[in-house]
């Protein structure tokens, strides 16, 4: 149990094991899709696609952000409007400590619904548009047939 606690799953894994199977189909396809309608793209707006991804926020960011703003506005109101805000500051933190250290947060079906996906599905899509842009020298060249199948079955391996 010590060592689960000290080495807890990586943001994919806890991601996924808290979302539904439809919901992970769904993001899937929306990645899938993604990469498709990319693929007849120039390399310039790929290339805008690419620093999209790159500053999109992924489900922890957005759980360690709002878990951390909850708790500094229960201290900030418990100091300003009434003590009984500090209780916000508590269950703030309490959230943000058993997500740390066991990866247990309730929100993540919500932001799933509102599509928010883990790093390592932003990531997959931003290294799939680097093929099709042509960043790799072994990848599928961005003239192929059916480029878009073909980079998605080489990000999929």
């Amino acid at each position: 149990m010590m060592t689960a606690m000290m080495n807890p799953p990586g943001e994919a894994d806890r991601v996924r094991r808290d979302t539904s199977a439809e919901q992970s189909r769904e993001v899937e396809q929306q990645i899938e899709g993604n990469i498709r309608y990319c693929s007849v793209w120039s390399q310039m707006t790929i290339s805008r696609r690419i620093c999209e991804l790159e500053r999109e926020w992924s489900a922890e960011q957005w759980l360690e952000t709002n878990g951390a703003a909850l708790a500094f506005s229960g201290v900030v109101l418990g100091l300003t409007v009434n003590r009984k805000w500090f209780a916000l500051s508590l269950l703030a933190s309490g959230f943000l400590f058993q997500h740390a250290a066991r990866g247990w947060r309730p929100p993540i079906t919500a932001l799933r619904k509102l599509g928010v996906r883990s790093r390592a599905e932003i990531e997959r899509e931003k290294y799939a548009l680097k093929i099709l842009r042509g960043d790799f020298e072994d990848s599928v060249p961005a003239t192929a047939e059916r480029e878009g199948e073909k980079v998605l079955a080489a990000v999929n391996t």
